[in-house]
């Protein structure tokens, strides 16, 4: 069977696409964000997988939903729920919303530290951030006590770990060889 990401992508793209060309991306990540949350939801995620609804009523539980949602998504959604591919939405609006940060040049960013960190060290830290990776960021700060000291910093594919408990057991590693 075909993985989650591969099916999802020709979704994830053709949504992208007309979202771009509509100027409203914010509208759609938003809209499906929604609609993610809400098949992620045990409650919900049981009322779709149950095979006594037929796919037009798990598309207007859906579309009830996001009523918010513009004429287009709500379509998007009764293809998707036509289709039984309503199980997608978390994969989709996870890489729409990479999409969209691609297209913005934006990258949010996780960083986590064993003591707060004070606006000024946020700021520098982002400003860094942002000059090493060519990117906007937007930090996410926090807390763990369990590195002792120093900063681990996240992204999709991209982590650096200059924490001083990383540093001893680098430390740890070396002696014991």
């Amino acid at each position: 069977m075909a993985e989650v990401n591969t099916v999802a992508r020709p979704y994830t793209k053709a949504a992208f696409e007309y979202a771009m060309d509509k100027g409203n991306l914010d509208q759609w990540s938003a809209t499906l964000s929604l609609a993610a949350a809400a098949a992620s939801d045990e409650k919900v995620a049981s009322v779709l997988s149950n095979p006594a609804l037929t796919n037009a009523q798990k598309a207007d539980l859906m579309v009830g939903i996001c009523e918010d949602a513009d004429e287009a998504g709500k379509n998007f959604l009764k293809l998707l729920a036509g289709n039984k591919r309503l199980a997608l939405l978390p994969e989709i609006c996870e890489q729409f919303n990479r999409l969209k940060a691609d297209q913005e040049m934006s990258l949010d960013i996780e960083v986590t530290t064993a003591f707060e960190l004070l606006d000024s060290q946020q700021e520098k830290l982002a400003q860094a951030l942002k000059t090493k990776l060519g990117r906007d960021v937007t930090l996410t700060s926090h807390i763990d006590k369990s590195i002792l000291g120093g900063v681990v910093v996240r992204t999709d594919d991209l982590v650096i770990d200059g924490s001083v408990r990383a540093r001893l057991a680098k430390l740890a590693e070396a002696m014991n060889s």
